[in-house]
């Protein structure tokens, strides 16, 4: 479970994912009391479900620095990209991906990329395989791991 400390030191940020809801949820924490200010939630599977940013109505007021909450948006920004950049492709692109994605789980072993590789090149323009093959399985064309 990733931490990542806000250069003040009074915040930070903890990453964690959550299989049930095939989420990312970062949590914004505020170090000296351990409590939990704000909370993203990114589905990383579903493209019909939306990132969404909640906070607790009953925790009562907490002061949040703005240059602390602009930080944790653009963590939470960057996993929306990083997560969600495949949801922006051209609809059919984005079936086939979730499809192979929920077929897989998101790993595949060489031998079956082999198998998989011409099904998918049978599926879509050629121009769309690298997009569609590092989204669906973190690779590339020739099987290549994408860093």
């Amino acid at each position: 479970m990733p931490h990542l400390p806000h250069a003040d030191g009074d915040y930070a940020i903890t990453v964690l994912y959550s299989v049930p809801d095939d989420a990312w949820y970062l949590e914004l924490d505020r170090v000296a009391d351990q409590r939990t200010v704000a909370l993203a939630i990114v589905p990383d599977e579903d493209p019909a479900r939306e990132p969404t940013v909640c906070f607790d109505p009953g925790a009562g007021h907490v002061h949040v620095p703005y240059e602390v909450m602009r930080w944790f948006m653009e963590q939470v920004a960057e996993e929306v990209r990083t997560s969600r950049d495949w949801m922006g492709l051209r609809p059919e692109l984005v079936q086939v991906i979730y499809g192979l994605r929920q077929e897989h789980l998101g790993v595949i072993t060489d031998e079956d990329f082999a198998r998989v590789l011409p099904e998918v090149r049978a599926a879509v323009p050629e121009a769309d395989l690298a997009p569609v093959l590092a989204a669906a399985f973190g690779r590339t064309p020739n099987g290549g791991f994408i860093a």
